[in-house]
C-alpha cells in the first residue's frame, strides 16, 4: 500500500467528501442499486427492403431518377436527443438501390428552416460532429460487431471509418472509395452515395445486412435515428441496427485492385546541403480472396500524403502516443485492436513503430497484408521488410498476426503475436491473449463491458519478468458512464513494435460519473465526474496519484459548455527529472493541486473554439497553462484554424515559459478538391514548420496530391532554412 495517503484526503478534506457523494449518487443512480430491474424484451427488427438498381444515377444529390420513386422507404427516423422517442423536427427518408455491383444510398431531409443549417467544411474526413450531418452504418457480416461508417453534410464533405468490434468507437482514419453529392433547397437538404460493393468486405452468400441511419440537426442538438434510439446507444452499435433486406448475389469480378503511383521529390534535406531531386514509383495490389478477406501488397511504399503531426507539450515523464495516419497501415486496422480500455497505456502492437525510428522514415521495401473474416473468426497478419538507414536502423522484417473469435451474443476471445526490431535486436517476440465481454441488456437496455487481457515478450538481453496483464470492468450508459480499471506491468516489459508508457507498475484507474439531464434552466445535461488514479511499482509503494474532479460542469441547449476541474496529485520522483530545458527536479515526494477553467462555444456558430487554463501548484512551484482554439468559417469555402498553448512554470529550480502556436488555412473548393497550409512554431525547438498540401480527387479511383513542407530554426539568433521539399504524388486505382 502507499507509504502516503494516495489520494490525499487528510489534505484535501472537501475533495474526499465529494469523491465520497459523487460515488455514491453514482452507484445508486447510475448502476441502479435499488431500482427494479426493467424486463428485458425481445427487439423487432424493423426493415428497409433494397430498390432494384437499373440504369445510369447521377450523383448530385438530387434524387429525380424514377428508380428512387419506385424503392420502398424509411419514412422516417425518431428522435433520439434530446427527447428519446420523440417526433423529429424534419422528416428524413431514406431509399436504397442495388445492383450485383453497386449499393446506392439517397436520403431526403426535411427541414423547416433549412437556412438553419450548420455545414462548414467540405474537407474529406472532417470530423462533422459539429455540424449537420447523415450518417450511414453497414454491418456487412451480421454479426452485430463490425461495420462500416459513411456520413456527409450538406456541403457535401465525405467522412468514413471503421467500427472497432470492442468498442463502439470510430477509426476515422480509414477511407473507402466511395462518391457522393449533395442538393440544398428552400425544403432541406438531400444526398446520394454510391458505394462500390468492392469497398466492401462482406460475408459471401448474405442477402440481409444490418443497417442504421443517423441524422443530426445541429442548430437544435438534435439527434434522429431509425434504430438504437437513446443517448444509451451509439449509432454504431450494429446489433442494434435495423435490416437491409433483398440483398443481391454480389459480384466482385476478378476482385484485383492495382494503385500503381509516381512521386517526385525536390528539395534541400538539411541544413547546408545541396539540393536532391528523385522519382520514385511505388505499387499498391489488393486481391480479394472471397468476399469477406482481403490480400494486399505494397512494393516501395510512400506516405508523402500523410499529414504532419501536432507539435505538443508533454510535461510528464511518459512517452506521448501519435495516431497512425499512413493508408497501407490503417486498412483493417480494426481487426488488430487488443483488449478492452487500454486507450494509449499498453500497446502490444503499433503500428507507427513500423517505418518510423525516433520520428525518421524508414522506407519500407515491401509488405504484405491479409485481414478479413471468415465465418465467426477475424483474422489479420501483416508482414514488412525495412530498408536500412545509415546510423538510424538497419534492414530488417516486421510482422504481427492477429486472430479474434467471436463468441456469445457480442463478446469476443482471441490472441496476437508479433516478431521483428526496428532496431534490429534480435530473439524479438510477443504473445498475448484477451477476453471481451459484451452485452447490451443489462438490466433490460443498459451496456457492459468486462475485459480480461495478458501479454508477455522476449528479446535477447532483455530483463526478467516481461509481462503485463489486466482487467478492465465499463459501464458505458447516458447516466452513468463509468468504468473501473486495473493493471500490472512488469519492469523487463518492452514491446518491440508496441507501446508502453510506464513499466514495473500496478496501476489503478476508475471514472465514476453522473450525468443527469435537468430538462430546465437550458441545461442540456449535467456531468459531473470523478477519476482516480493510484500507480505503485512492484514493491507496492506508490509512485502517483491523482483525484481528478470535475464537481461543476455542464451542456447548454445552445451547444456551448463550462467545466470546472480540480485535480489532487501525487509524484514521487525516482531520479532527476527534467520538467523543461535547465529546470531539473530532484527526486523525493511532490503533492500539489491542479485546477482548470474549460469552456467551449457553440459549435454551430461560424466562430466557434475552446479555452482551457490550467493553474495552481506544480510540484514543489507553480504553473499556468494556457489553451486556446478557434474555427472561423467566413464562408464554406474559407476555414481557418488556430491552436495555441503558453506554459509558465515558476519552480524554485527554474523558470521557462514555453509556446506552441500552430495555424490552417483551408480553401474547401469543392469536396474533391481541398488546398491548405498548416504552419507550427515552438519555442523549445526554435523552429517553424510549414506544410502546404493540396488533395484533388478527380476520380473516385484517381488522386494528385501537391506538398510543401518548409522549415526553419533560429540559429545563433538567426532565422535560417532548416531543410524544405516539394513533393508531387499521382496515384490511380485499377479495378477488375
Amino acid at each position: 500500500m502507499p507509504s502516503a495517503p494516495p489520494l490525499g484526503l487528510r489534505q484535501y478534506p472537501l475533495v474526499a467528501r465529494a469523491r465520497l457523494a459523487i460515488a455514491t449518487m453514482a452507484a445508486i443512480a447510475g448502476l441502479g442499486v435499488s431500482a427494479p430491474l426493467a424486463v428485458a424484451q425481445a427487439r423487432v427488427q424493423p426493415s428497409l427492403k433494397a430498390g432494384p438498381l437499373s440504369g445510369a444515377l447521377h450523383i448530385d444529390g438530387i434524387l429525380d431518377e424514377p428508380a428512387w420513386a419506385a424503392a420502398p422507404a424509411i419514412e422516417n427516423l425518431t428522435m433520439s436527443e434530446p427527447t428519446q422517442g420523440g417526433v423529429p423536427t424534419g422528416r428524413t427518408t431514406i431509399r436504397v438501390l442495388v445492383n450485383r455491383s453497386v449499393i446506392a444510398i439517397g436520403i431526403v431531409c426535411a427541414d423547416p428552416d433549412p437556412r438553419g443549417l450548420v455545414s462548414h467544411t467540405k474537407v474529406r474526413d472532417a470530423s462533422l460532429a459539429a455540424e449537420d450531418y447523415i450518417k450511414v452504418v453497414l454491418d456487412t457480416s451480421r454479426d452485430g460487431r463490425f461495420g462500416y461508417v459513411f456520413a456527409i453534410n450538406p456541403g457535401g464533405a465525405r467522412y468514413d471509418a471503421l467500427i472497432d468490434p470492442s468498442t463502439g468507437a470510430e477509426n476515422a482514419n480509414w477511407d473507402g472509395l466511395w462518391e457522393a453529392g449533395t442538393h440544398v433547397d428552400e425544403s432541406g437538404w438531400s444526398v446520394e452515395i454510391r458505394i462500390p460493393v468492392a469497398t466492401l468486405n462482406y460475408k459471401k452468400g448474405l442477402r440481409t445486412w444490418n443497417l442504421n441511419v443517423e441524422r443530426r440537426i445541429q442548430r437544435l442538438q438534435e439527434v434522429d435515428r431509425w434504430t438504437a434510439i437513446g443517448p444509451d446507444y451509439k449509432v454504431t452499435q450494429t446489433n442494434l441496427a435495423g435490416l437491409l433486406i433483398g440483398l443481391p448475389d454480389f459480384d466482385l469480378g476478378a476482385g484485383l485492385s492495382v494503385r500503381p503511383s509516381l512521386v517526385g521529390h525536390a528539395g534541400v534535406p538539411s541544413r547546408g546541403a545541396d539540393v536532391s531531386r528523385s522519382i520514385q514509383p511505388s505499387l499498391d495490389v489488393t486481391e480479394r480472396i472471397g468476399t469477406n478477406l482481403t490480400a494486399s501488397v505494397t512494393a516501395k511504399t510512400d506516405f508523402a500524403e500523410t499529414e504532419v503531426d501536432t507539435r505538443r507539450t508533454n510535461f510528464t515523464r511518459f512517452p506521448v502516443l501519435f495516431p497512425e495516419k499512413r493508408t497501407f497501415f490503417l486498412e483493417g486496422a480494426d481487426l488488430f485492436a487488443f483488449g478492452l480500455g487500454l486507450g494509449s497505456a499498453v500497446l502490444p502492437y503499433y503500428s507507427r513503430r513500423v517505418g518510423l525510428v525516433s520520428g525518421q522514415e524508414v522506407p519500407i521495401a515491401v509488405g504484405g497484408k491479409l485481414n478479413g473474416r471468415v465465418g465467426q473468426t477475424n483474422l489479420g497478419a501483416q508482414v514488412v521488410r525495412t530498408e536500412d538507414v545509415f546510423g538510424l536502423a538497419p534492414s530488417t522484417t516486421l510482422g504481427v498476426v492477429r486472430f479474434k473469435q467471436n463468441v456469445l451474443a457480442q463478446s469476443s476471445v482471441g490472441v496476437i503475436a508479433t516478431f521483428g526490431d526496428p532496431l534490429g535486436r534480435t530473439g524479438s517476440w510477443l504473445t498475448g491473449a484477451d477476453f471481451t465481454y459484451k452485452t447490451s441488456k443489462l438490466a433490460g437496455d443498459k451496456n457492459l463491458f468486462v475485459g480480461l487481457w495478458g501479454v508477455t515478450m522476449g528479446r535477447d538481453r532483455l530483463g526478467t519478468d516481461r509481462t503485463a496483464a489486466g482487467v478492465s470492468v465499463e459501464y458505458p450508459n447516458d447516466l452513468s458512464p463509468s468504468w473501473i480499471r486495473a493493471r500490472r506491468v512488469g519492469t523487463g516489459f518492452d514491446p518491440s513494435i508496441g507501446f508502453i508508457d510506464r513499466t514495473g507498475v500496478y496501476v489503478f484507474d476508475a471514472k465514476l460519473s453522473y450525468h443527469p439531464r435537468p430538462a430546465q434552466w437550458n441545461i442540456r445535461q449535467v456531468l459531473i465526474d470523478f477519476h482516480p488514479t493510484v500507480v505503485w511499482d512492484l514493491n507496492r509503494q506508490w509512485e502517483s496519484w491523482r483525484a481528478f474532479l470535475a464537481p461543476i460542469s455542464g451542456l447548454f441547449e445552445s451547444g456551448d459548455s463550462l467545466e470546472l476541474d480540480v485535480a489532487p496529485t501525487g509524484e514521487r520522483l525516482k531520479k532527476p527529472f527534467a520538467v523543461a530545458p535547465g529546470v531539473v527536479l530532484a527526486p523525493g515526494e511532490y503533492q500539489f493541486t491542479r485546477y482548470r477553467v474549460y469552456a467551449i462555444t457553440s459549435p454551430k456558430r461560424a466562430l466557434r473554439g475552446e479555452a482551457m487554463w490550467w493553474f495552481g501548484t506544480f510540484y514543489n512551484g507553480r504553473m499556468d497553462q494556457i489553451i486556446l482554439t478557434a474555427n472561423w468559417s467566413p464562408t464554406p469555402l474559407v476555414t481557418v484554424e488556430f491552436t495555441g498553448e503558453r506554459d509558465i512554470g515558476r519552480l524554485p529550480a527554474g523558470h521557462f515559459t514555453q509556446d506552441v502556436v500552430g495555424t490552417r488555412l483551408r480553401f474547401n473548393v469543392s469536396p474533391n478538391l481541398e488546398v491548405s497550409s498548416y504552419v507550427q512554431y515552438d519555442s523549445l525547438s526554435k523552429s517553424v514548420g510549414m506544410n502546404s498540401r493540396m488533395r484533388w480527387t478527380y476520380t473516385p479511383l484517381g488522386e494528385l496530391f501537391v506538398i510543401y513542407n518548409h522549415n526553419v530554426r533560429s540559429i545563433e539568433d538567426r532565422w535560417q532554412l532548416d531543410s524544405n521539399q516539394l513533393i508531387i504524388k499521382f496515384q490511380y486505382t485499377f479495378r477488375r
